[in-house]
């Protein structure tokens, strides 16, 4: 059995357990995206087990594979939610509290309430959830490993689609993180209203995006 799987029955025995985590937190573009996903122990059999063998943290998985186990995910838990706040909610509301809340909400939102509710990281003073948090638990519980894959592959897809509408960033490489080349783009295009604006007074000067002679970076 995945180990992961062990941690999550070690800890709860055979009931439901959900797991929450979001991916898109350090991005420049795009929308942040948290996903819970709960798993019904009492029902999950060999077969399911089998199928979600390779489950880990997104990040430490080929794309194919993630893409794979998203719909392995969605075959066997027993429910999940997925929440998105867009760059302007960021700006708005502020990033850490996004982040927080979004968890918080797709937690809630498991119904009904699950025996054990855990979380990637840190807790969330707002959620109305009884939970734990588990330091890297998107690499030791198989219900975040498995919110981790649902929010990554959620969030990737979003950014394919808007790729289309915004081609000259190259959303389709680099998925709104700040790589040379998605800061080259913003360097001659400007930011759009896929950027998070707030970061402009800290990650934008960091990187040092700024025109030619030295005229800050502006709405393409």
């Amino acid at each position: 059995m995945n180990e992961r799987f062990a941690f999550d029955l070690d800890l709860a025995g055979h009931v439901t357990v959900a797991g929450a985590d979001e991916a898109g937190r350090g991005c420049l573009a795009g929308p942040l995206v948290a996903a819970a996903v709960s798993f019904d122990y009492a029902a999950i059999g060999d077969a399911d087990f089998a199928a979600l063998d390779r489950l880990d943290d997104s990040k430490k998985l080929p794309k194919a594979r993630r893409a794979a186990l998203y719909d392995e995910i969605l075959r066997r838990a027993h429910q999940v939610v997925i929440v998105c706040c867009s760059a302007g909610t960021i700006d708005r509301e502020g990033l850490q509290r996004c982040n927080l809340g979004s968890l918080a909400r797709a937690l809630e939102a498991i119904a009904p309430e699950p025996a054990v509710t855990l979380v990637d990281g840190f807790p969330l003073p707002a959620c109305r959830r009884a939970h734990r948090a588990i330091v890297g638990g998107d690499g030791r519980s198989a219900a975040i490993a498995a919110a981790s894959v649902v929010a990554k592959v959620t969030r990737d897809r979003l950014m394919l689609r808007l790729h289309l509408s915004h081609p000259q960033y190259g959303f389709d490489r680099h998925v709104g993180y700040a790589t040379a080349a998605h800061r080259e783009a913003i360097v001659e295009h400007g930011v759009c209203e896929l950027h998070r604006l707030s970061f402009a007074s800290v990650a934008y000067e960091q990187l040092g995006l700024t025109l030619e002679g030295g005229d800050p970076v502006t709405r393409g």
